[in-house]
Formats: C-alpha cells, sequence, structure tokens
C-alpha cells in the first residue's frame, strides 16, 4: 500500500521581515522624484511657451529617463565611436545605470524604481481589494501575449541597430530629436481620444490582471529581463527547509512557481522579495549568490541606491550630464513644436 507523504514541520519561524516596507519606500522617493521632474520640465517648457512671461526654470535633464529609445541610441552611438553625445546623454547614463541594477540584482528596477511598474502594481492590488480576486489568463493565452514585450524590444532594437553612427547624430541633432523630450511631455498634456482610451483600458486591465502593462507589453521590462538572466542574484529555496506552503507562488506577482523551483531563473522574476517577506519558515526562501551567500533586503537596497546615484554622479562630475542646448534655440523649437515630426 501507497505510504503517504510525510508532512513537514515548521522547525523555526522566520523573523519578521521588512524588506517590503523598504521597497515601498524606494517607490514612493522615486515616484515623487519623476512628478517633481515632471513639474519643473513642464514649468520649464511654459517659460518658452509664454514668451517668457511665465518664471525661467532649469532643465531638469533627469526628465530624459522618460526617453528608452534615445538613451538606447546614444549607448550605441558610445559603444560604436567611443564618444558621449551630447544631445540627451542623461537618457543614457540612467539607461546604464538600470541596466546595471538588473545585471547585479535582477529586474529590480521594474519592482523598487519604475514608477510605471509601481503604478501598475498599486493598480492590481487595488483591484484585488475591490473584487476579491485576481485574473489570471489560462497559460495558451498567457504565454503568446507574454511574447508581445520582446517582439516590441526587437523592433526598437532592430531599428536602432540598423542605424549608423552618422545616422543616430542627425536623428539626435534634428529639431524633433532636440525637442523629444519637449513631444512627450505633449504626449500627456495633449492625450488624443486615442490614446486616452488606450491608457484607461490599460488602467482597467491592470486592475484586473496583475501587471498587465509590465508583463505583456513593456519592452523597457524585456530589456531589463534579458539582462537579469545574466545575473548572479537568485531567490533560491531550500527543500529541506520548505514547509510546501506554497505561499511564495500565491505571493509571486509574476506567478512563478516558487513553492516547485530550486532557483528561480525567469526573466519574469523582478527581485521584489515578495515571496521571500511571506516565508513563514527561517531560512527557506532567499535572495542570494552563488553558494548560499545571502543579500538581505538592505544590501539589495543599499546596491540599488549606490549604483543610480553613483552612475548618475559620475555624469555629472564629467560634465556629461546636462544638454547644452542654448535658450534661443529652445524659444525656437518650442514654439514651433507642431511643425516637428519624426524624421
Amino acid at each position: 500500500m501507497r505510504q503517504p507523504k510525510p508532512v513537514k514541520r515548521l522547525v523555526r519561524r522566520a523573523p519578521r521581515d521588512y524588506s517590503q516596507r523598504v521597497r515601498y519606500t524606494f517607490q514612493g522617493l522615486f515616484l515623487v522624484l519623476n512628478v517633481a521632474l515632471g513639474i519643473q520640465f513642464y514649468l520649464f517648457v511654459r517659460h518658452f511657451e509664454s514668451g517668457g512671461q511665465t518664471p525661467a526654470v532649469t532643465r531638469p535633464p533627469g526628465v530624459e529617463g522618460w526617453l528608452p529609445i534615445a538613451g538606447l541610441m546614444n549607448l550605441k552611438f558610445l559603444l560604436v565611436t567611443g564618444r558621449i553625445p551630447d544631445v540627451h546623454p542623461a537618457a543614457m547614463f540612467l539607461l546604464i545605470s538600470f541596466l546595471i541594477i538588473c545585471l547585479l540584482f535582477r529586474k529590480a528596477f521594474c519592482s523598487w524604481l519604475c514608477p510605471i511598474g509601481t503604478l501598475s502594481e498599486l493598480l492590481w492590488k487595488l483591484g484585488r481589494k475591490l473584487f476579491r480576486w485576481d485574473l489570471t489568463l489560462p497559460r495558451w493565452a498567457d504565454l503568446p501575449l507574454r511574447s508581445l514585450k520582446y517582439v516590441l524590444l526587437g523592433l526598437f532594437a532592430y531599428a536602432v541597430g540598423s542605424m549608423s553612427a552618422a545616422a543616430l547624430s542627425a536623428f539626435l541633432s534634428s529639431p524633433y530629436g532636440l525637442i523629444a523630450d519637449v513631444k512627450m511631455l505633449h504626449f500627456f498634456r495633449f492625450l488624443s481620444s486615442t490614446a486616452l482610451i488606450t491608457l484607461v483600458s490599460l488602467a482597467l486591465l491592470s486592475l484586473l490582471i496583475k501587471n498587465f502593462w509590465c508583463r505583456y507589453l513593456c519592452p523597457y521590462g524585456a530589456l531589463m529581463g534579458l539582462v537579469s538572466l545574466l545575473s548572479p542574484a537568485r531567490i533560491r529555496r531550500d527543500p529541506d527547509v520548505c514547509i510546501d506552503c506554497a505561499k511564495c507562488a500565491r505571493a509571486c506577482p509574476a506567478g512563478l512557481p516558487v513553492d516547485k523551483l530550486a532557483t528561480v531563473r525567469s526573466a519574469e522574476c523582478t527581485g521584489c522579495l515578495e515571496c521571500v517577506a511571506i516565508c513563514p519558515a527561517a531560512g527557506a526562501l532567499e535572495l542570494s549568490l552563488p553558494k548560499r551567500r545571502r543579500i538581505p533586503a538592505w544590501a539589495l537596497a543599499t546596491g540599488i541606491a549606490v549604483v543610480f546615484l553613483g552612475t548618475v554622479g559620475i555624469a555629472k562630475l564629467s560634465g556629461h550630464w546636462d544638454t547644452h542646448l542654448p535658450n534661443d534655440v529652445y524659444q525656437r523649437l518650442i514654439t514651433r513644436i507642431n511643425d516637428f515630426t519624426h524624421p
């Protein structure tokens, strides 16, 4: 007669976990930072739109974090020519910092810093409170949809990869390239009906499905996920200590079967530590380097901060943070912004 599988008993309860408080703090601070940058940039643009009637405000280079394509273009330009571009260099340095973070700490940019990721998380958690459930797509639908973000990434990578250094320089120095940041601002300021319907639809879907945009459509997240596959950091489970409660799998925002894996290698893992935070058995689940060298939440947070602030600091100290464009050029381009379309 087949013997029943012995039930594991909890021998040592895990200590209280503070990783999510630390992560939420990072998310909140980065979201506030982005809002502050957006307000300052809006005031900068309004000064030129009003013909100098509103106070002059310094342009915040950090707003270029919302120009990922410019960041990719400039990174290729640097790799091909060995020169740091003069237009939107901050976009490149921010991209580099995010790539390093994901290379070291999984796709942590998405769950610790990205403002879109933060809003997406707030939406699905709000949806869970409102509806008391999450809509989980069947595997036959989930897998093809997840491939969409890689298809979009491939299209962007092909477009940038096929451009020569001269073509990249010409694009970024064109009127459209010089004020791509203003074009981005105008997209949100003057939403078309199509854009509004799209954004509302994405928000509604995010209420019902965990991280809908991030999981299925974000090419930036796809890039970070591919880079994170090279990371030595992994969520690792000790089967001898695990009590098979499956709380980690239910808590995982990416829907990964953490309770069935010895090591989580998926590109969908964002290093959010939610699975570690909810695990009741001490030592059963942790973010670690090879040979079980544990990375505590404070070390992860410190590493993310050091990489981000260090990269920005290097860019500033080397004089490659600001886009040095004369005010008269901004005045001319911003007042004629509707004349400039994608080359």
